[in-house]
């Protein structure tokens, strides 16, 4: 601890070490600051005189300056009084030019905005009366459309509201009956008009232990059948104790629709009356059954057209389909008359091939006979002509060489002769 005297009081008092560096700090602190202050006070001054300076030179400056403007004033004055007044006389002859082009321009203008006035106006008129056209067929296709969905609505109310009239009227027991006899109908209504070579009639064959209600073929001129389908009619008062559903009658009309050889089968039902799915339209339930539909009533004759108008379009794909087959077969028969061919060829090949290489076979074993005899003869040759060469240095001299009695007996024939 640090004992410290006041100033003021004359009391001391005791501090630790960081009592006492803070007070120490506080110290310093304010002698930096009391030097901080007069140091400030001293640049102050001195910028004052700075500035004063500055400002006594830049004064004497300007006042030199001024003098010599001053002087260029007053000649560059009297030198643009003269050009003025040159400039003045031929300023005021442009300027009354301008004014004429001006009173021309002017004139040029307000022709020009006049016809910029009529033009817009024009267009303006064209545009509003293209909008009133347009507006009015609006109104018209709106009109029109209108009354064709009022139409089409009236159309379906009157369908049902017929319908539920049928429903009240008619006994369960003839509901069915009933449904049938309306299919029959409704076709018999067209049949002169756009189902000429068509057969719609009820099926009547029960060999197979069931039977469709209805069957309804197609053919063309030619008498090839086009479409065939296999119909069954359920009205929702058939089973009126059961309550069955559609799809209790599927499995059995796709088996009438194969016993029978028809192309698709198709479901006319009134059973499940609230149900949206079959509401809605025709319902493909091919997923379940192989071309089989489930269409309300008022769907039948539409039904029997899109799947009639499909077979008439696929009838063209079906002769092309037959034309290629038959190019098929054509190339399929000139296949196999390639491969007997070249079967035939190959065997023969194979033959001649083998004979060929026993033919080469015995020509080497020939010619290799003939390489022997043809080595003997020339070694044969190489022996006469050694022979020949010697009996050719066969001489008296040579036979009498180292033998003195020969050479002795030679050399008396010699005197002889």
């Amino acid at each position: 601890m640090n004992e410290i005297i006041c100033p003021h009081c004359k009391k001391a008092f005791k501090v630790d070490e960081a009592g006492f560096a803070d007070i120490l700090k506080q110290v310093r602190d304010h002698e930096f600051e009391k030097e901080l202050h007069q140091r400030e006070e001293m640049l102050k001054k001195d910028k004052e005189a700075a500035v004063k300076l500055a400002e006594a030179n830049i004064t004497n400056s300007l006042q030199r300056d001024l003098a010599k403007k001053d002087a260029e004033l007053i000649e560059l004055k009297a030198k643009n009084d003269r050009e003025l007044a040159q400039l003045s006389a031929k300023k005021e002859t442009e300027v009354a030019e301008m004014r004429s082009k001006i009173n021309n321009s002017e004139l040029e203008k307000k022709l020009a905005i006049t016809e910029a006035v009529n033009l817009v106006e024009k267009e303006r008129d064209d545009i509003n009366t293209k909008l009133q056209i347009k507006d009015r067929e609006n109104q018209l296709s709106a009109a029109s459309q209108k009354e064709k969905y009022e139409n089409e609505l009236k159309l379906k109310d009157d369908t049902i509201e017929r319908l539920k009239d049928m429903k009240l009227r008619l006994s369960t027991k003839m509901v069915g009956e009933t449904l049938e006899q309306h299919c029959e109908i409704e076709f018999n209504k067209l049949r002169s008009i756009g189902f000429q070579n068509a057969y719609f009639e009820k099926d009547n064959d029960a060999k197979t232990g069931s039977k469709g209600d209805y069957i309804y073929r197609e053919t063309d001129d030619e008498g090839s059948e086009i479409i065939s389908i296999m119909f069954e009619m359920k009205n929702e008062g058939d089973e009126t104790a059961t309550k069955k559903k559609n799809e209790d009658f599927l499995r059995e009309l796709d088996k009438d629709r194969l016993e029978k050889k028809c192309e698709y089968a198709v479901l006319v039902t009134l059973l499940e009356s609230e149900n949206e799915l079959y509401n809605s339209g025709i319902v493909d339930v091919s997923h379940k059954h192989l071309k089989m539909y489930v269409v309300r009533p008022q769907f039948f004759i539409p039904m029997i057209t899109l799947l009639r108008n499909a077979a008439l379009s696929s009838l063209k794909y079906k002769a092309e389909l037959a034309l290629v087959k038959s190019q098929n077969v054509d190339i399929t028969n000139f296949e196999e008359n390639i491969n007997k061919f070249k079967e035939g060829f190959a065997k023969n090949y194979q033959i001649a091939s083998s004979r060929f290489k026993t033919a080469i076979d015995e020509i080497d074993k020939t010619i290799d006979h003939l390489q022997k005899t043809k080595d003997a003869l020339l070694s044969s040759e190489n022996n006469l002509r050694l022979a020949n060469n010697k009996a050719d240095d066969l001489t008296i001299k040579s036979l009498t060489r180292g033998n003195p009695t020969m050479t002795a007996k030679f050399a008396e024939l010699s005197d002889k002769e």
